[in-house]
């Protein structure tokens, strides 16, 4: 490349190879150093031009500023007549097709041999400087774009090759959000750290005031066990992020050389950690705004999933899913279960992941005597909240050596466990770890985590709640209706009973009686309404047929003591019900019908006839009358009573619910399985699966 053209500019100009090589110097800086350019091309810039204490901070410029960077800043230089002189140095990379293949340094006089008007200049470029990096910063989205911002562009104004940007996340701890340059390994090592260690930074939020340290010694005689940012003389500003009267913050900026920082330089300073702290405060709001909005949504969505199914184990593992990755890297959900924890869901970000917490909990279950763990939740309902999993806690609860690597495979973080409680009972716990991505909880997340915890439990407590009193309610239902035979005696008997699937008991009922003298009572009805009530005027209408039966089986004798029963007693309810008697020796049989819905017969030969309702009141009301309805019952003949439920549905004719049936009846013909088999697959068929009644169903079959 030909460089001759940089001989007409009047400032020293400096160029570089790859390697930090002088590949040409104009006569301005010939003349500044005064050593012809031929004893210095083809050195080290570091070595050929300045002085030994701040070789060190040149090839660190040379580092950053070949890696792609820039750097401004004074260091000193070494004429060729021994003497020494301050100049500001300012550096930028080299590039040809986009690949850096050197630098350029321009020098001015600086100190005492700078004249004003670069004063000026100097001054001019760095409020240019602080004007485009408070525009960034104003218009940042992210915590990594003001850090860049500061770490970066801003400490490149200010001259720094090191600096770092750390954030308080509680009262005691800062975290490292960014570093530029430094020894290796430094970002690590300094990922979290506490405020009440020997550090510029934390010594910044303790007392809310800058740090300035001019040369290494200053520094290391104040810290002496700081590691050091780089080698060579250095010097160090730490600056306080505050906003509103509280620090947030700290930047710190690591100079090259004795940087003097005047009282102009340090207010330029403040005004950008100004900028800084108020970019983050107003990040930090934005995202906590969003954060709260969040949450509000997914209790809501949460409360939806809980409240619109009675199966809490479904429920419970879709709500363990939607927490991850938003809430938690894995969420797991455990009951206790006979004095034990029973792992019911876990969700991780890392599918592969899931099993091995799985097989972690299979293990090595949670130890009841072990305090601060899993159990101490359960027994106190208290939640427990770890902000920070140090290894030493991870190795401390570790049984064994392949426990403890487990532990580590799944990279513990930040844990909250909160308890599953509902009136006054844990139910088990719902554990939120942080872990892969790195991010901690602190109490605004408990509160969350225990509010939805208390939802969960809730609905596992309405839930068992529910189960046990619908299987008591079911229990009670069917403690009154009869267990019938599989067959009397020339009969084929099949019943059927299925409860709403509500809590509360319904007053379906039947019954079939055969008498001594060979023939068959059979009735089926229905107390209006639901819950005890029904329950007993249910068993009071079974009870009573029975005993009406067994002193004069007659329909009329019987339906006509039931409604002197209703007039006797105020029984509150009223009972639709269809009774039959049937006289095989007669191949005949005998209805009445108080308001119920018809039976229906199937003949021999597989006709299907619907028996007349003649429109009787149900039992309760003061009847007309009763109208005897005579049918014929011969062998083979199959008679099927029911009760609304099976033939009922919403926004529907009645009359199109019994052709329903009747299209289905045929299917009881079928010689396989036994007349209760084939009953249950009719009402399947037939009734309105939607629909939240009762359905109680008896067919009895004549044998040939």
């Amino acid at each position: 490349m030909d460089l001759a053209f940089l001989d007409v500019f009047a400032q020293p100009t400096l160029v570089t190879d790859r390697d930090g090589r002088l590949v040409h110097l104009n006569q301005a800086a010939e003349r500044l150093l005064g050593v012809p350019r031929d004893v210095l091309l083809g050195r080290r810039l570091s070595e050929a031009a300045f002085t030994e204490e701040h070789q060190d901070a040149v090839r660190e410029v040379s580092e950053q500023v070949l890696a792609g960077g820039s750097w401004l800043g004074e260091l000193d230089v070494v004429r060729g007549d021994g003497t020494t002189m301050e100049v500001e140095l300012t550096c930028a990379a080299v590039r040809r097709d986009d690949a850096v293949i050197g630098m350029v340094c321009a020098m001015s006089e600086s100190g005492e041999f700078a004249d004003s008007g670069h004063s000026v200049q100097r001054l001019a470029e760095r409020i240019t400087g602080l004007a485009r990096v408070d525009a960034e910063l104003a218009v940042a989205e992210n915590l990594e774009t003001v850090t860049k911002v500061v770490i970066s562009e801003a400490a490149d104004i200010v001259g720094a090759t090191v600096g770092s940007l750390s954030l308080l996340v509680d009262p005691d701890t800062l975290v490292l959000a960014g570093l530029r340059g430094g020894v290796a390994g430094a970002s690590s090592r300094w990922t979290r750290f506490s405020v009440h260690d020997d550090t510029p930074a934390g010594d910044v939020v303790r007392s809310g005031e800058s740090i300035v340290m001019i040369g290494r010694d200053a520094i290391h005689e104040r810290y002496p066990d700081l590691e050091r940012a780089a080698e060579g003389e250095r010097s160090m500003i730490a600056l306080p992020l505050r906003v509103a009267g509280r620090t947030i913050g700290v930047v710190t900026w690591s100079f090259p050389g004795r940087r003097q920082i005047d009282l102009a330089e340090m207010e330029f300073y403040g005004i950008l950690a100004a900028s800084c702290a108020q970019a983050i405060e107003r990040i930090r709001a934005e995202a906590e705004s969003t954060r709260q909005a969040a949450r509000v949504q997914f209790l809501a969505d949460a409360t939806s999933k809980l409240s619109e199914s009675l199966d809490y184990q479904r429920t419970l593992v879709e709500v363990a899913r939607m927490a991850v990755p938003d809430f938690a890297d894995w969420c797991a959900i455990d009951l206790v279960e006979d004095e034990r924890l029973h792992r019911l869901a876990v969700e991780h970000v890392d599918p592969a992941k899931v099993a091995l917490a799985v097989d972690l909990e299979g293990r090595y279950p949670s130890q009841r005597d072990v305090r601060g763990g899993v159990w101490t939740v359960v027994r106190t309902g208290e939640p427990l909240l770890l902000p920070e999993v140090t290894d030493e806690m991870v190795s401390g609860s570790a049984r064994d050596e392949q426990h403890l690597q487990v532990l580590r495979q799944l990279q513990l973080r930040s844990v909250l466990v909160v308890p599953l409680s509902a009136r006054g009972a844990v139910h088990g716990v719902m554990t939120w770890v942080m872990a892969e991505s790195d991010r901690r909880y602190d109490a605004r997340d408990l509160s969350f985590a225990v509010d939805l915890g208390r939802r969960a439990a809730i609905a596992i407590d309405n839930s068992r709640l529910h189960t046990e009193t619908l299987e008591a309610a079911v229990r009670l239902q069917h403690a009154v209706l009869p267990v019938l035979p599989a067959e009397f005696p020339g009969w084929e008997i099949g019943s059927y009973f299925s409860p709403a699937g509500q809590a509360e008991v319904g007053g379906d009922f039947f019954d079939v009686i055969s008498l001594t003298d060979g023939r068959l009572v059979l009735f089926v009805g229905d107390v209006m309404g639901r819950g005890a009530g029904a329950a007993a005027g249910m068993a009071q209408m079974r009870a009573a047929v029975r005993a009406y039966v067994a002193v004069d089986p007659d329909p009329e004798v019987v339906l006509a003591r039931l409604d002197q029963l209703f007039v006797t007693y105020d029984l509150g309810r009223l009972v639709t019900m269809v009774y039959i008697l049937v006289d095989p020796e007669q191949d005949q049989a005998a209805m009445l019908n108080a308001g119920h819905p018809p039976p229906v017969v199937l003949r021999r030969d597989g006709t299907v006839r619907q028996l007349p309702s003649p429109g009787d009141a149900p039992l309760g009301v003061e009847p007309d009358p009763r109208r005897l309805v005579m049918f014929p019952l011969g062998a083979g003949d199959l008679l099927l009573a029911f009760t609304d439920g099976l033939i009922e549905r919403r926004e529907e004719d009645i009359d199109t619910g019994q052709k329903r049936l009747l299209d289905a009846v045929p299917s009881l013909r079928r010689t396989s399985g036994s007349l209760s088999v084939l009953l249950e697959r009719l009402v399947e068929d037939v009734r309105d699966q939607t629909r939240s009644d009762d359905v109680a169903a008896v067919a009895v079959r004549r044998r040939g």
